[in-house]
């Protein structure tokens, strides 16, 4: 099908038009949310198909070729992407029939999430830079809509931090595009590769690269840039934290993979170098900041912090078994996180607050909530054989072949502080006896199937991947070295006419 690469962005924007028609209706807004969120889904996976019987899928929109056109390509790493944002925005959307009351559908919940999916999908098809930064300006609208949706003080302080840092990631962005173009004369993304081989300044060029590396630093949350997180996701609701924590700041780790291995790759010990100092200090500060915690959602949200470092360190060595390690963390953590997040909301409905020092005794009481908590949380912390530890594994491996030995030792320290968070959580939240007054208030609510089915299904996921890894290996293995020879990539897209 020439327009697959397309439909994966344009279901969802269709949706949310559908669904801004229908906004006074909650129970058709739930039904076609979900159906909508299901027929994306089976489209990525037309997708993922079609990449893996032809490597990538290129659309020339408008039939103007590159780099003179628009195009969306798909080659291993974008499919599987657009594919887990589907599996996430479907389970999302599941839980949300439950979770979203009627004020925030009239609101607009449900056309800003399926407007924010197109524009992460988006994010991951695009093949030149302008585009790149139109679909961070969708995804900064619709998440902002999100953020202050229902009028909440604590939200609004939130998505006033959250607008205001991702602006100056805008201007550092759209600064460097300008530059870029000045230097090279396209934004095409496979045009960029000869054409920044050929730039005379390298000075200058390097510069850009610290300046796209902020940019996108910004969106992953990266160290020292990464305040805003905290401050925001613990103040949504939970069908939206689950979504942002799955899937925003993978964006942003997205676009670091995308331009440094395809366009910055002249200067690796200026440019790399300073993505492994900042992935080491991304998971110290972001584990560290968990362990200091006592709210849930704020630990899993520093714990986005510390896992993003993960992958960056992969990034940052630059070798096909650490490239192939991060888009396996990408794969687990999209999904373990979301997970955990879903969780939550069900801790929080359950037991009625967020806070561990409030709740307790849930292990006695839902022991399917007890099973959907301990195996994202193992995963999470790298508990062999889920997903996680062979993510780990991968990286650790990659750090001690490339002789980081330091590095090595730091990320399996910070695998060890993470299970400490995820024991704290579930020695305070599952073990320990209910506090007194939770024991005598009489505000706990039944789980609802709507709410407990996608945590159960994506737990279900997280231990299919870790039991099947070594297709999953073999696959980041393909899109790793899809990344470091990117010369089939450039030729797809600028083969001539569609």
């Amino acid at each position: 099908m020439r327009f697959l690469p397309a439909l994966p962005i344009l279901l969802p924007m269709a949706a949310a038009l559908a669904l801004s028609l229908m906004r006074d209706n909650q129970r058709r807004s739930h039904g076609v949310a979900l159906a909508g969120a299901m027929l994306h889904l089976a489209v990525a996976l037309l997708l993922l198909a079609t990449v893996l019987k032809h490597e990538i899928a290129v659309l020339w929109v408008g039939g103007w070729p590159a780099p003179f056109g628009i195009c969306l390509v798909a080659d291993y790493l974008s499919a599987v992407m657009v594919l887990i944002t589907a599996v996430i925005n479907t389970a999302v959307m599941a839980y949300a029939c439950h979770d979203i009351d009627p004020g925030q559908v009239r609101t607009g919940f449900y056309p800003f999430m399926q407007m924010l999916t197109a524009a992460v999908c988006g994010a991951f098809l695009t093949g030149d830079l302008f585009n790149l930064y139109v679909w961070f300006e969708v995804m900064l609208m619709a998440s902002f809509g999100l953020l202050v949706m229902g009028r909440n003080p604590g939200r609004l302080t939130g998505g006033v931090k959250y607008v205001t840092v991702n602006l100056i990631s805008t201007l550092f962005f759209i600064t460097a595009i300008g530059l870029i173009y000045g230097m090279t004369g396209t934004l095409n993304m496979a045009d960029l590769h000869a054409k920044a081989a050929g730039v005379e300044n390298t000075a200058l060029l390097t510069a850009v690269a610290m300046l796209l590396m902020i940019a996108f630093g910004i969106k992953a949350a990266l160290f020292p840039l990464f305040f805003w997180l905290p401050a925001a996701y613990h103040t949504l609701p939970v069908s939206v934290s689950a979504f942002f924590a799955g899937m925003l700041s993978k964006v942003g780790v997205y676009a670091l993979i995308r331009m440094f291995t395809l366009v910055f790759t002249s200067n690796t010990g200026v440019t790399h170098a300073t993505l492994l100092v900042v992935a080491a200090l991304t998971m110290l500060f972001g584990v560290v900041g968990a362990a200091s915690q006592m709210d849930l959602r704020r630990i899993l949200s520093f714990h986005i912090i510390s896992q993003v470092g993960y992958m960056v360190l992969g990034l940052a060595l630059f070798t096909p078994l650490a490239l192939a390690g991060a888009i396996v963390y990408l794969v687990h953590h999209i999904i373990v996180k979301a997970n955990l997040f879903l969780v939550s909301g069900l801790v929080r409905h359950t037991g009625g607050s967020f806070s561990l020092k409030m709740i307790g005794g849930l292990y006695k009481t839902n022991g399917l909530l007890a099973v959907g908590f301990i195996i994202p949380a193992f995963a999470l912390a790298g508990f062999p054989p889920l997903s996680g530890f062979w993510a780990k594994l991968l990286i650790i491996k990659a750090s001690l072949e490339s002789q980081q030995y330091a590095l090595a030792l730091l990320a399996a320290a910070v695998g060890l502080l993470t299970v400490f968070s995820m024991i704290k959580i579930w020695n305070e939240a599952f073990w320990k006896p209910a506090p007194a007054e939770v024991k005598a208030s009489p505000s706990k609510r039944p789980l609802s199937p709507w709410m407990l089915v996608p945590v159960l299904s994506l737990a279900l996921v997280t231990v299919l991947l870790g039991l099947c890894m070594e297709p999953v290996i073999r696959f980041s293995m393909v899109a790793a070295g899809q990344l470091m020879d990117p010369q089939l990539y450039i030729s797809a897209v600028l083969g001539g006419q569609p």
